[in-house]
């Protein structure tokens, strides 16, 4: 993929329902070059390909580790950093707020297991939530889960303000949520919650959307997220954020060497750091971190409302072509309520045609419970959508001749 063809994205996409481009910068430009992937990919939900920015970063980062000349160990080190600076400038927590963690699962446990007192959250949430939740309290019996009715959202997998306010009462210390929810695309309300539950603490999964959805993550007392998605900067790249009220509540009951006051406590054991650093294992992937400092920076100079409008326009394109193929979209269509997650649900009978048709294309996307879940980014091209527009006219013209029927209501206007 050239850098004209990727540029051309987050600008606008000629020919797909008419789009005109808006002026750019020069780091929205930079932005828009750095997607690497192949046409086709509609997957950035489940992993984002890494950025040409994160692939500099991890060669020279390999490199270094790979002759070790003297101070590289030094100069690697110096992610810890860049990680906790760029964390710090798009979240609004303070860089001593911050800690690296292997991924987004492991700063939930460490969260899970560190409350105590009643955590309100939902049954539909991704698993690392609820999964933690109850892992943590068969344990050690400090904290219990109660269950948001999924009935009380209205939609299961909407975590609404007013959901929240109706299950709360005095024995609710804690709320955990997802930003995103990765099911239906919903974009949590997190200001809202925040209102609705006042001094309760706020725990925030943000491994979907963090750093594309232009959100207040600062009214969250914690966020845990991962890289490996809208970051595109890998795995191993997560991290967890702790404001002041939360870290004095919560306590640090897996906490390594690492997580002491001392750099390396030899002959004794020392209670846990009074700092973030005590919601530590060991010492973090160096490798990891690079490539997240690479990925925040470039998110940080090129700003989180400009990435947000760029993939709010793909996704209402992606919507623009499942309503004129007639296609059922689950997901929200108020820009505020979703993010770069539209999900589509065709029939039964529709989705091993369309699953076919997307393979046969070159198309990457989920296909999870009978729906498709199709997640663009601000480097999503016209040349992809075109492709997944090809891909449904094509399912839907094989199962007309199938089933006439029962198939022709995905035929599009320009077959």
């Amino acid at each position: 993929m050239n850098d004209d063809t990727t540029v051309e994205a987050i600008e606008g996409v000629e020919g797909i329902e008419g789009a005109t481009a808006p002026s750019m910068g020069t780091a929205e430009s930079a932005f828009a070059a750095g997607f690497t992937e192949d046409p086709g990919y509609l997957d950035f939900a489940k992993v984002g390909p890494l950025s040409a920015a994160v692939l500099a970063e991890a060669s020279a980062a390999q490199e270094a580790l790979g002759r070790f000349r003297h101070g590289a160990l030094d100069s690697l080190a110096t992610a810890s950093d860049r990680v906790r600076s760029g964390l710090s400038a798009v979240s609004g927590f303070r860089p001593d707020q911050i800690v690296p963690q292997p991924t987004t699962s492991h700063g939930l446990v460490h969260v899970m297991f560190g409350l105590s007192g009643t955590l309100l959250l939902s049954p539909a949430e991704f698993p690392s939530l609820p999964v933690a939740a109850q892992r943590a309290a068969d344990a050690l019996g400090a904290m219990t889960p109660r269950w948001l009715d999924s009935d009380a959202t209205g939609v299961s997998g909407h975590v609404t303000p007013d959901a929240v306010e109706a299950a709360l009462d005095d024995d609710v210390t804690a709320v955990a949520v997802s930003l995103v929810d990765p099911r239906t695309g919903y974009v949590a309300d997190l200001e809202g919650i925040r209102r609705v539950i006042g001094d309760r603490l706020l725990v925030v999964d943000a491994i979907q959307g963090f750093g594309v959805v232009d959100a207040r993550y600062d009214v969250a007392d914690v966020i845990s997220g991962g890289g490996q998605k809208w970051l595109r900067s890998g795995w191993g790249t997560g991290f967890l954020a702790m404001g002041d009220r939360a870290l004095e509540q919560l306590s640090p009951v897996l906490s390594g060497f690492t997580g002491t006051a001392e750099r390396e406590p030899w002959d004794v054991v020392p209670e846990p750091a009074g700092s973030i650093a005590a919601f530590t294992l060991s010492n973090p992937d160096l490798l990891a971190l690079a490539r997240l400092a690479a990925s925040l920076e470039e998110i940080d100079a090129t700003g989180v409302p400009v990435i947000a409008s760029a993939i709010a326009e793909r996704a209402a394109q992606v919507i623009d072509i499942a309503d004129e193929l007639a296609l059922p979209v689950v997901s929200p269509r108020a820009e505020h309520e979703r993010a770069g997650i539209v999900v589509l649900e065709p029939s039964a009978g529709e989705l091993g045609a369309i699953g076919a048709a997307l393979h046969n294309h070159g198309v990457t996307v989920t296909t999870r419970q009978g729906r498709l879940r199709v997640s663009v980014h601000a480097g999503t091209t016209s040349e992809t959508l075109g492709l997944f527009r090809d891909a449904l006219i094509s399912a839907a013209t094989v199962g007309s001749s199938a089933a006439p029927s029962s198939r022709g209501r995905l035929t599009g206007t320009n077959c």
